[in-house]
Formats: structure tokens, C-alpha cells, sequence
């Protein structure tokens, strides 16, 4: 089979590389989309090797088809050849077949095609991960979450008014607040203009501080917003895109009692993000097959030997939503 290998100088090319080996846990899927997260550019960069046992090529999330199945595969679970699924990987998307434990399978919603289904088992699992696992939010709960044009942020927003939120959320100007609209975010900052710290200050003398942050930026601004959240509220570092360094005031950390949690979703063991998956179809399936959910917004599509120019899409941050390669 064919798949995108990063070369000496970084460049991607679509080469021959071994067929997937089956363990009997596991089930073969034909690929036809595959979704780019930004975990994917720094893998490119030699900065986030896939965990053991996986292959060495990109790719964290996909859908496709059911070709072949593991004796245990098909014992231990529903799944049948011909179906149509969407997988989280630990590595292995940019391919044309994949090899997957069969827990690590959702079936596709009833009203999402292929393209949006390679969509949604990174971010929607990042996003119940952080919603729920981590920051505990609750029905009438205020959300922060930064980068409101970020493919996550596009599952994180309508996830947490689904289930009953208030949302906060951050961009770089007019254009793009107005862009994200369709999310449903309560509050749109554009942080070009307003200081984020002086405008938690104000949600929280009327009310509103925020329960929950989910923090992909970091850099210089987190440090200041701190003192504006409930008392236990739970600020969770996803990424730094804007800086690992800021200054926190410890005294107020623990008088108000808020925590900061770090978290990622790839270095999870693979019985936790299986259960992470089951409660998304257990959960949140329902609300995307009945529309109370928006489906993930989809920037651009293109063919899977165009990777390097989707790569570029994400390196300049110009995509709303994901970004998504066809593969058959």
C-alpha cells in the first residue's frame, strides 16, 4: 500500500510502505479520509513521535470501510466487514489501510458523511476528554476556550452548549468572530482589541467567571486570567501555541482554591481513550444524529498526495475548522 513518509529535509512524499499486519484484536480499514490535527505538524518536525507500535506516518484520526477482521474482533464485538466506520489512532492516517483494535472503532453518524466523520474522533474525543473527564462541566457551567477558530474549538463549542454551558471564546479579529458565529459562543473576544483578563474580570463581577478553560495558547495572557475564575475552577493546558513561559500568582491558586491541569489525549493508555469512545457514541451521537449538535466544520478537502499543501493551511493558521485529505 501507499502512504505520506516525512523525508531528511522534512518534505512529505506518497510512498510504498508494508500492508498492515492483523493481530486477531484487530480489523482492517480502508481508508477514504483522513482529518489533520495540529499534532501532526509536529510529528512532521520531529517533535512528537507516535507511541510504540504504531506506524511511523501521520494521521490520528479516519474513516473508511471494514475490509478484513481478527478472530477476536469479530467475537468481542458488532462490527461486520463492509462497515462504515471512523477510528482514533494512535498514528498511521496518511495510508491507504490501517490496522485498528477493534475498540477503537465508532460507527459514522447516521447524517455525516465520510469527510466529516474522519473529523471527529480526535477532536471529539479531546473535547470529552476536557469537557468532562478533566474540567467536570455541568449544565449552567461557564466554558472558556481559546482559539475559537481552532478545528477543536469547532467541536468544543457546540459539545458544551449541547449540553447546557455558557461559552467563552477567544479569536484574532472581526472577520473571524464573525466566521465562527455558527458555533453558538455566547461571548466572542476579539484579544487583537480586548485584553481577555480585563473581560474575565468583567464576566466574573457579573456572574458569570468561568468553571472550565481549555487552554491551547498558554504564553504570557493565562497567567493574568486566573484570578477571574470560580472558586475551583479547573484551567486545562492542551497545547502552547503562544508561549510555554507566563507568571502566575500562586497565593491566588490556592485561596480560591483553582487547579491547573495538564492533559493530553495521545499518551492516554488505549483502554482509556476506548471507554472515552464508547461514551461519545454512548453520549454525544445522539446529539449530532439529532441535530441539537453541529457536525464538524470542514475548511478544505484535499487528495491525500496534496498533504504538504494541507500541512501549509495549518502552519498559517488560516483554516476555520479542519482540514481534511481524501484517500479513495
Amino acid at each position: 500500500m501507499k502512504a505520506i513518509l516525512v523525508g531528511k529535509e522534512q518534505e512529505l512524499t506518497w510512498s510504498n510502505v508494508p500492508d498492515p499486519v492483523l493481530s486477531s484484536e484487530d480489523v482492517l480499514v480502508e481508508i477514504h479520509a483522513a482529518a489533520l490535527n495540529r499534532a501532526d505538524l509536529m510529528q512532521r518536525a520531529g517533535d512528537y513521535p507516535p507511541p510504540p507500535g504504531c506506524p511511523e506516518w501521520m494521521g490520528l484520526e479516519v474513516a473508511g470501510v471494514i475490509k478484513e477482521m481478527g478472530a477476536e474482533a469479530k467475537e468481542k464485538s458488532n462490527w461486520k466487514i463492509g462497515d462504515q466506520v471512523c477510528a482514533l489512532l494512535g498514528g498511521g492516517g496518511y495510508a491507504e489501510y490501517v490496522s485498528v483494535k477493534y475498540d477503537m472503532l465508532m460507527p459514522v453518524p447516521a447524517n455525516c458523511s465520510l469527510v466529516e466523520a474522519a473529523a471527529m474522533p480526535e477532536a471529539f474525543a479531546t473535547a470529552y476528554l476536557n469537557l468532562f473527564l478533566e474540567g467536570g462541566i455541568k449544565e449552567g457551567n461557564t466554558l472558556l476556550m481559546h482559539a475559537g477558530a481552532s478545528g477543536l474549538a469547532s467541536v468544543v463549542i457546540p459539545m458544551a452548549k449541547a449540553f447546557g454551558a455558557r461559552v467563552i471564546t477567544t479569536v484574532l479579529s472581526d472577520e473571524i468572530a464573525a466566521s465562527i458565529k455558527h458555533l453558538g459562543a455566547d461571548v466572542i473576544v476579539n484579544s487583537r482589541k480586548q485584553d481577555i483578563a480585563q473581560v474575565l474580570k468583567e464576566q466574573l463581577d457579573e456572574g458569570h467567571p468561568v468553571d472550565v478553560a481549555i487552554d491551547c495558547l498558554g504564553g504570557e495572557m493565562m497567567g493574568p486570567c486566573l484570578p477571574y475564575m470560580q472558586r475551583g475552577g479547573r484551567w486545562i493546558m492542551i497545547a502552547t501555541l503562544a508561549g510555554n513561559m507566563t507568571q502566575v500568582d500562586l497565593k491566588n491558586i490556592y485561596v480560591r482554591n483553582v487547579r491547573i491541569i495538564g492533559s493530553t489525549l495521545r499518551s492516554r493508555h488505549p483502554s482509556v481513550k476506548a471507554q472515552i469512545l464508547a461514551s461519545l457514541v454512548r453520549d454525544v451521537w445522539p446529539k449530532v444524529e439529532d441535530g441539537s449538535m453541529l457536525k464538524p466544520t470542514i475548511y478544505k478537502t484535499l487528495p491525500i498526495t496534496q498533504a504538504a499543501e494541507a500541512h501549509d493551511i495549518l502552519q498559517r493558521g488560516e483554516n476555520i475548522g479542519k482540514v481534511v485529505l481524501t484517500v479513495k
